[in-house]
């Protein structure tokens, strides 16, 4: 299993549209085969700062993802309302110290 988070900043005034965009997707998100988790979280202070958090099957589950027309359509839709490039990493849960 890999755990990827997103990191979007969006246009002030697009806020509405993405969390509207959002809202349309995350089921077909979801259901994609694979996906085993989806959630959005919100940068309260800034209030156009989001992050995605997702956990997939494996690399080649998301992988899989990123090359389907769910993936290519909702990723069009989004790319424009940014207003900063987003950054994308596929972390790991730390050891327990």
């Amino acid at each position: 299993m890999i755990n990827r988070i997103v990191k979007m900043e969006f246009d002030p005034g697009k806020v509405a549209t993405f969390r509207a965009l959002f809202a349309q997707q995350q089921q077909q998100i979801r259901n994609f085969p694979g996906c085993l988790h989806l959630e959005l979280w919100e940068h309260d202070a800034s209030g156009n700062t989001f992050f995605t958090f997702s956990q997939w099957e494996s690399e080649a589950a998301l992988e899989n993802y990123r090359q389907s027309p769910l993936f290519r359509e909702t990723w069009a839709a989004t790319k424009p309302l940014f207003n900063a490039k987003p950054a994308a990493w596929t972390v790991t849960q730390a050891a327990s110290l």
